[in-house]
């Protein structure tokens, strides 16, 4: 390979981990062709991207890409494949379902949007991550519960301030 190939590579990677904010690091060396094949279709079906990348040039991109990758740095050793998602917690329920039959891929780190996950033990924290958008509906859904009540209070209270003080104090009690 070429220097301005290399570099053309370390770009490329570079824009992946720059425009990505669900970055894992994977270990799939020893699968077969067949466990291979089947992984990709498994990661195209639930659109995670896998790629086979050389530590050296992840590194270098990982250092172009603006982010902090730092604790990540110690895991690029052996074979190394990325994998890109929207939702973090795709990655690692992808990865438990296929260590179902064989065991491989392993986790050697992710970057989930911006935390850093160092290790294989950390599988199980993040199949159960919320997406950022299911977050956000459960501190919509815990705003909406104090405001359904004080609505609630006002109709029952006939609309007076006694009345919906009297409401809520009784519904305080119970």
């Amino acid at each position: 390979m070429t220097k301005e190939e290399k570099n053309a590579l370390i770009e490329e990677i570079t824009e992946i981990l720059k425009n990505n904010n669900v970055i894992y690091l994977t270990d799939i060396e020893g699968l077969n062709a067949a466990q291979t094949s089947q992984l990709r279709r498994m990661c195209f079906n639930k659109k995670v991207q896998l790629r086979v990348v050389k530590n050296t040039l992840l590194k270098k991109a990982m250092e172009r890409s603006g982010k902090n990758f730092g604790e990540l740095f110690p895991t690029l050793k052996g074979m190394t494949s990325l994998m890109i998602a929207e939702s973090g917690s795709t990655p690692a329920r992808l990865i438990l379902e296929v260590r179902k039959k064989s065991e491989k891929p392993i986790l050697k780190g992710a970057y989930v949007e911006e935390a850093i996950f160092v290790g294989d033990n950390q599988l199980k924290v993040l199949e159960n991550l919320k997406s950022r958008e299911e977050l956000i509906g459960d501190i919509i859904l815990l705003l909406q519960s104090p405001i359904k009540n004080v609505v609630s209070a006002l109709n029952s209270g006939g609309q007076t301030i006694a009345g919906l003080l009297k409401t809520l104090e009784d519904r305080a009690k119970s």
